[in-house]
């Protein structure tokens, strides 16, 4: 199984202030960003063992105001890993807060630590 979790975090953080992988419990300091590692699966194996790995990341903005700046911020980090964005929407919330939700998927090679997508 691959983790890239951390590297996840470690970029997120990196260009946001308030990035959690649990709901927020820091509604204080918006934008409040949660990253979820929805699926992470066996793509391929070879050789018994996995050859490669399906990895979705889910990513929720919450905001008081637009959540635009903050979805273009997650959409280059994630890009610069290789992930292809497939879900972008906004979502009611009953708090009235702004929020966005978005995907990310790629297939990524264990050996050769390369990610590429499916159609």
């Amino acid at each position: 199984m691959i983790n890239i979790k951390d590297q996840v975090y470690r970029e997120l953080s990196a260009v946001l202030d308030n990035v959690s992988d649990i709901y927020p419990s820091n509604w204080v300091s918006l934008p409040a960003v949660q990253y979820t590692e929805e699926e992470n699966n066996v793509y391929e194996y070879a050789d018994d063992q996995e050859a490669s790995s399906f990895v979705r990341y889910r990513i929720d903005i919450w905001d008081n105001k637009s959540t635009s700046a903050t979805a273009v911020k997650v959409d280059e980090v994630l890009s610069r890993f290789g992930f292809k964005r497939t879900s972008c929407m906004d979502v009611a919330d009953p708090s009235g807060m702004r929020h966005k939700m978005m995907r990310y998927e790629a297939i990524y090679d264990v050996n050769q630590k390369f990610i590429y997508h499916r159609n």
